[in-house]
């Protein structure tokens, strides 16, 4: 495929491969966890195999990636970027009166390597859960694996710096931030002295300046800028004006792709200055199969994001969604019904954001039009 007029980066929201998913991987690590109806992380195979039928334990690496392998392979991405919502970590420190705790045996770092991904988005209200050990593992188990960090490190300055892929003359800086709407405690703020996460406090016109600094400071010719937000609650499609300005803002500054995530599900997308805003791109790992209570939102459906920048100046090109189903902890092409019932939702939502979206020729993939 010739790149040679955009750089083509793959978007995964939350990726959780901790507790349940852990515990099927082939070194699963201890399932003890602390919440108040389930001290088990077996507790949540259970009640997938309840849902959906057996999961073979120990799965092989690359199982719960299942159909979207082939279609990330298929567009040849120069970039795969997830948001990481759990510890790597063996740490048994587990963050005090949290409550949910996320952790990933390091030994199952494979399951993310499967997929070929290449920088991990770490601020998020899950990176800390097994505390500052657990955090300095993660980071560095990820890195030894080959893959990037962002948004997390040793003090500011670390969790301040970018993630930089080079293709020719261009860059790729992605930037990551996290914000308390999205349970991020502001106790996990990177200072001078403390590990942490890249925090942002409020979404005023102050913070979008100092945000973009970080990019604009050392920005060169040819560098196309994404910024992770882990941002916004986990249930709704809404989408408050002082998110949207201070989205603008960010692309005001120079953001050309803005890469929001926490919902549980996905909510609409809206091209701003010929730049995608991904408002809130749903999960597409997780261990919820089986979990009660909102079904309206149909959190087992799922979207992989393939988004092609323009290399001269970042301009959004081509914007394509494929749609999946999580079942058994396994993701699958989602049938022809899931697919329409999807496609009319994020419609609805995009139109109220002046954007749209068109079913593909064969009716399997989603474009975003605008």
């Amino acid at each position: 495929m010739n790149h040679e007029a955009f750089v083509r980066v793959m978007l995964a929201g939350d990726v959780m491969t901790g507790r349940g998913i852990d515990q099927v991987l082939p070194y699963a690590g201890d399932p003890k966890i602390y919440e108040s109806y389930i001290r088990s992380a077996d507790g949540y195979v259970a009640l997938a195999e309840a849902r959906s039928g057996d999961i073979p334990a120990p799965v092989a690496f690359d199982y719960i990636w299942g159909d979207a392998l082939a279609a990330m392979a298929a567009r040849q991405p120069d970039c795969r970027l997830i948001n990481l919502e759990t510890a790597v970590t063996r740490s048994d420190e587990a963050w005090p009166y949290k409550g949910i705790n996320y952790r990933m045996h390091p030994g199952n770092i494979p399951v993310l390597t499967a997929a070929r991904v290449d920088i991990c988005s770490l601020a998020n209200n899950h990176v800390l859960d097994w505390g500052y050990a657990g955090l300095a593992e993660t980071i560095s188990s990820l890195q030894r694996a080959g893959m990037q960090t962002v948004g997390a490190g040793e003090n500011r300055c670390a969790a301040e710096q970018p993630a930089i892929m080079s293709f020719g003359r261009n860059r790729l800086r992605v930037f990551a931030c996290g914000h308390p709407g999205s349970g991020v405690p502001d106790e996990w703020a990177a200072t001078e002295n403390k590990a942490g996460v890249n925090f942002i406090g409020d979404l005023s016109e102050a913070t979008a300046v100092n945000l973009s600094r970080q990019w604009s400071d050392d920005r060169q010719p040819g560098d196309l800028v994404i910024i992770s937000i882990h941002w916004g609650g986990n249930w709704g499609y809404r989408i408050d004006r002082q998110k949207r300005e201070f989205a603008h803002r960010l692309i005001d500054s120079g953001a050309d792709l803005v890469f929001g995530h926490s919902s549980h599900h996905p909510i609409g997308i809206e091209v701003y200055r010929e730049r995608a805003i991904l408002y809130g791109c749903g999960d597409l790992i997780n261990d919820y199969e089986g979990i009660g209570g909102h079904e309206e939102y149909r959190s087992d459906l799922r979207l992989l994001y393939c988004v092609d920048l323009a290399r001269e100046n970042g301009a959004l090109r081509r914007f394509e969604l494929i749609p999946y189903e999580m079942r058994r902890f396994r993701l699958q092409d989602a049938s022809t019904v899931d697919r329409e019932w999807l496609w009319a939702c994020l419609n609805r939502e995009c139109r109220s954001l002046s954007a749209a979206l068109q079913l593909s020729a064969d009716g399997g993939t989603y474009l975003l039009g605008w």
